[in-house]
């Protein structure tokens, strides 16, 4: 097997860890293979880097995971109900998109127990995946968005949808906050008295943002729910994109075991 180049595609990218992780895997599984960050200005550009960069695959991250969709010549898996990519394999001199968010979250979901209902915050692509998943496994999905205007697509699809104005009191087993709510500041995705009373019906509550605990996390844990943020699902939906550089040809456990390491 000759040396193949990875990356991942975004703006910003610096912060991202997914060239910790994946080349613990790399060298982990001793593949001649490398992994880096490449930030990627235009997303219209996306086909025309990979190729001149000499890609085997990439890593598609915020904002370009629409771009990814439109770059490919074949989309497979949920990828194609929720037009977003966030990994690209070169397969024959074609690129094949798929998206791993949704996969790698519900794994990480399902370590909590049995989830019949999921209320989503936020109406961005990281809610659009979710919906997706979870409707697909016949959960009851909620969408709540401080405006209608980006529940469009979910109310075409038949989703529950509500805004803060139209909120109406319910119960979820899980809620999920997709919006980039306490990543920069210590703000809640929706207001306090909202969020107060979904908690006091749920069981369980997951923040998409990872490696900080924010006021959503902070929140649900003073009303006695068990809580985690988005490493999981990153850790997880980087072991699915991993095995897809690979044509599905690796186990999973040994991914996970040496990924893991770039969150020690």
């Amino acid at each position: 097997m000759k040396h193949k180049l990875f990356a991942i595609f975004g703006n910003p990218v610096s912060h991202s860890i997914s060239p910790l992780m994946h080349n613990y895997a790399l060298q982990g599984l001793k593949i001649d293979g490398c992994y880096t960050r490449y930030r990627l200005e235009e997303g219209e550009k996306l086909r025309e880097k990979f190729l001149s960069l000499q890609l085997s695959g990439v890593n598609v991250t915020v904002p370009h995971k629409e771009a990814a969709f439109t770059a490919c010549d074949e989309i497979r898996g949920i990828a194609r109900e929720i037009e977003a990519v966030n990994t690209v394999v070169l397969e024959e001199d074609r690129l094949i998109g798929y998206n791993t968010d949704a996969p790698g979250f519900l794994k990480s979901a399902r370590l909590f127990g049995e989830i019949r209902s999921v209320t989503i915050l936020g109406a961005g692509g990281t809610a659009k995946a979710l919906a997706a998943i979870f409707h697909e496994e016949g959960t009851e999905v909620t969408i709540i968005n401080r405006s209608e205007k980006r529940l469009h697509y979910f109310q075409e699809r038949g989703y529950d949808c509500m805004t803060w104005e139209s909120y109406r009191s319910h119960t979820s087993d899980l809620i999920v906050n997709t919006t980039s709510a306490g990543l920069q500041e210590s703000t809640l995705p929706a207001p306090e008295a909202l969020l107060n009373d979904l908690f006091s019906k749920a069981k369980y509550a997951i923040d998409v943002i990872y490696n900080k605990e924010t006021p959503f996390m902070k929140l649900a844990k003073s009303s006695g729910l068990p809580v985690k943020d988005g490493s999981e699902m990153l850790l997880f939906q980087g072991v699915i994109a991993f095995n897809h550089f690979f044509g599905e040809r690796l186990h999973e456990e040994e991914i996970t075991a040496f990924m893991k390491q770039a969150f020690d």
